[in-house]
């Protein structure tokens, strides 16, 4: 029999436990990837998109069609999705929530009118579309992003931080204004301002070809955003990934498919490697989504901007301490693309919204959960 010295002494260990934990500081990984459909994300591969045709279908290489099938058809949605983002689906979204899926009256969309990239971050970012921000030139952003404010805060200054595919996300950021230390696609860093990894990728950027002159593959981005965290020990970071979307543009169904496949191991290789690390081993959360939706047709599944039909319809999922369990949302009141900043800070227990009025509320049930600063 255990006495009760002994009792009380192992729940007062385990209390300490509990409170040490919850006393430990929360971090964030927000996490875009561009140009990705809810179709995709809830119903897994779409065969109707697995053609040859490349003016009005899937532009896929005859010789590519059966591995395709094999690699990502199957008899249900369900079984379609989890062969598309087996991470997404087997750890992510039983562990926390996502919204997004309409066939079970889950709604997600942007709020802006233009339901193109630049737009979609700003919106993302700062929380509130805005108004004269409608194309994709790379004019610095006049709005203050969640990442920049935060990085003012008490605690996060030094320790917020991005990595992105696409090169507008510099200005979107305003690295200028909110000396932010961000990677992105084809920079030049000034000698000794990087660390030598990242000096590396800048040298395999210029002998790689990128897919566009704004964009390349999101393996840089993976590696820069490993050794960002290694070195700059962020307590919010963004995770920018953008391959499906060129490929999209591309009309090339098969490298859509396997590039959101890729993008989802390289979010599980980074959940594996946060929850190796003690300080982020149970303090870390993650929020994903992206930052606009496409066409739905075999002619229009390429494109996107507020003349293509439910090109603003997109999805958001979050997993990690203080996020309810609450798995594939349905049935539940619409969430929007805006209220990912307020989001982000409550997760680390700050409130944006105090800062900027104007901002979207937090998603309620994703912040319901305890958090600490």
């Amino acid at each position: 029999m255990i006495s009760s010295r002994l009792c009380r002494c192992i729940f007062f260990v385990a209390t300490a436990a509990v409170l040490t934990a919850r006393e430990r500081p929360h971090h964030v990984v927000l996490i875009t990837i561009d140009g990705l459909r809810w179709q995709e994300v809830f119903r897994g591969a779409e065969e109707a998109l697995m053609t040859t045709d490349k003016t009005a279908g899937g532009g896929v290489p005859k010789g590519s069609l059966t591995a395709l099938k094999a690699d990502f058809l199957a008899a249900t949605p369900e079984e379609r999705r989890r062969k598309l983002m087996p991470f997404f689906w087997g750890t992510l979204v039983p562990a926390g929530q996502a919204f997004g899926n309409r066939d079970l009256g889950s709604a997600a969309r942007v709020l802006n009118a233009e339901h193109i990239s630049y737009p979609g971050y700003n919106e993302l970012l700062t929380g509130a579309p805005d108004p004269l921000i409608t194309s994709n030139v790379p004019i610095p952003n006049r709005n203050v992003t969640v990442l920049e404010w935060l990085h003012g805060r008490p605690g996060f200054a030094g320790r917020v931080g991005a990595a992105a595919a696409w090169r507008v996300f510099a200005p979107i950021i305003n690295i200028g204004r909110s000396r932010l230390p961000v990677f992105v696609t084809q920079q030049h860093s000034a000698p000794g301002t990087v660390s030598p990894r990242i000096t590396e990728l800048e040298r395999m950027m210029d002998d790689i070809p990128p897919i566009t002159p704004d964009e390349n593959f999101d393996a840089f981005v993976y590696y820069a955003t490993l050794d960002m965290i290694d070195t700059l020990r962020p307590r919010v970071f963004l995770f920018a990934l953008g391959e499906p979307d060129e490929w999209a543009h591309d009309r090339r169904y098969d490298r859509y498919l396997y590039s959101i496949q890729r993008c989802d191991r390289f979010i599980r290789q980074l959940w594996e490697k946060l929850q190796a690390d003690p300080e982020y081993r149970g303090t870390t959360s993650f929020v994903l989504s992206s930052d606009h939706g496409r066409g739905v047709t075999p002619e229009d599944w390429i494109g996107h901007n507020k003349k293509i039909p439910h090109a603003e319809e997109t999805w958001i999922a979050a997993m990690g301490p203080g996020v309810p369990a609450l798995g594939e949302r349905r049935s539940v009141a619409e969430v929007q693309q805006a209220q990912i900043a307020a989001t982000v800070a409550a997760l680390v227990g700050e409130d944006f919204r105090a800062a900027f009025p104007q901002a979207a509320e937090p998603i309620a049930d994703v912040v319901r959960g305890p958090v600490v600063k």
